[in-house]
């Protein structure tokens, strides 16, 4: 469980956030930069809420395990003997070893530890204590019944897997909200990886959502997206965003059927698409760290993992119907090829924005009308200083 407890933030430096639009200003630079309000949020934000830890099919059977970080906590994901999902810790009863290299994954019928051969069952059973029991001499009334693996919760969301380690979090359901109206008529359950890149960008996690939340900075630094898409053609879902999340869509150009270098595509529609939404392609911040981008013929995501207050790993997918797999001449990098273009150009952006928070000269500024997720963004960051959870922030009337 996490405890409850205020961010070593000046409240003061808070209250700027919180206000109208029209009066609001951004974060301070201290959110940005110091190492102890970054351990606080890892402790806070990433371990007390429900975090994006990777995709259903990356545990496709049973007996397919993956060690992955939520915050500074390890945590095994398990498919159990009837393929159900179960979260772990990452450590072993015994002596803490982790039980699997984080980022790495195997498929057993059971979990061992390598470092004294401890094996638990898929259930998290402690199965087998090499050297402790009767038989041996040692420990004659060592009950491994009392030694479980220590579930954490986890759950599934479209073919995302969920976890969070404080086990106390409000429902999932609640966290995303109606983020439905995101993703539903592109049904990514079904979707299947066609290509992923890695990045490591300089620059904090929040600064990186920020810049994913607004065009505005878009005819200043993207050419090629531009081509594809004017930056003034956002606009909002048929409803209000609730819960934890932020967005809208974007309308492509005439001449362009998705985003690619050429606006053309090499893939194929996504078939449940309506035709209504042919022409749009989807931006959405699911808070604390999955950016989901729904596209006519495709779905790219950005998971991030905050690694320092001034670094974030950036793991970018994107997935496609199976139907294009069997197209002559498809290949993903239609998409990837123009992504990495405009993920390099944002991350160049973002790591500027990191080193002007850090000058002695930085001051929080306005937040433009072409800005309104950003000031959303923020203030339930602000919200959450103050309360030690991350919130809803509920936008004025009339503001989508």
């Amino acid at each position: 469980m996490v405890e409850w407890q205020p961010a070593p933030i000046d409240r003061e430096l808070l209250e700027p956030v919180l206000r109208p639009l029209a009066d609001a200003r951004t974060l301070p630079g201290v959110a940005y930069t110091s190492a102890e309000v970054f351990e606080w949020e890892r402790r806070q934000f990433f371990e007390g809420s429900w975090c994006c830890v990777g995709r259903s099919d990356e545990l496709p059977a049973p007996g397919a395990q993956r060690a992955v970080t939520v915050g500074g906590a390890g945590v095994l994901l398990v498919r159990d003997g009837a393929g159900g999902l179960r979260g772990y810790f990452n450590t072993c009863r015994h002596r803490g070893h982790e039980l699997l290299p984080p980022g790495t994954g195997r498929t057993a019928r059971g979990i061992k530890c390598p470092y004294h051969s401890w094996v638990y069952g898929l259930g998290g059973e402690c199965r087998a204590a090499p050297r402790f029991g009767a038989d041996r001499g040692e420990a004659a009334d060592f009950d491994r019944s009392q030694f479980p693996l220590l579930p954490v919760p986890v759950e599934e969301w479209h073919g995302w897997v969920f976890a969070n380690v404080s086990a106390d979090a409000p429902p999932l359901a609640g966290q995303l909200g109606n983020a439905d109206l995101v993703v539903a008529d592109h049904q990514p359950g079904r979707l299947r990886l066609g290509a992923s890149s890695e990045y490591e960008v300089r620059a904090n996690w929040k600064i990186i959502i920020e810049n994913y939340l607004e065009c505005y900075h878009c005819a200043s630094i993207h050419p090629e997206l531009c081509e594809v898409t004017p930056p003034d053609s956002g606009f909002g879902y048929p409803q209000e965003p609730t819960g934890l999340w932020l967005g809208g869509p974007m309308r492509l150009r005439p001449d362009a059927v998705t985003m690619s270098l050429s606006g053309e595509s090499l893939g194929v529609p996504i078939p449940s698409v309506p035709a209504g939404r042919r022409r749009e392609v989807g931006y959405a911040a699911l808070l604390p760290n999955l950016l989901v981008s729904p596209h006519p013929d495709y779905l790219m995501t950005h998971r991030l993992t905050p690694l320092a207050a001034d670094r974030t790993r950036v793991d970018c997918a994107w997935y496609f119907p199976p139907a294009a797999f069997d197209r002559p001449g498809f290949s993903p990098g239609y998409a990837a090829d123009f992504w990495d273009v405009t993920n390099r150009e944002d991350w160049r952006a973002c790591e500027s924005v990191q080193r002007g928070t850090a000058s002695p000269g930085y001051r929080p500024g306005p937040i433009s009308s072409w800005e309104i997720d950003v000031w959303r963004e923020m203030a339930i960051i602000a919200q959450g200083y103050r309360s030690g959870r991350l919130a809803p922030f509920p936008a004025p009337a009339g503001v989508y």
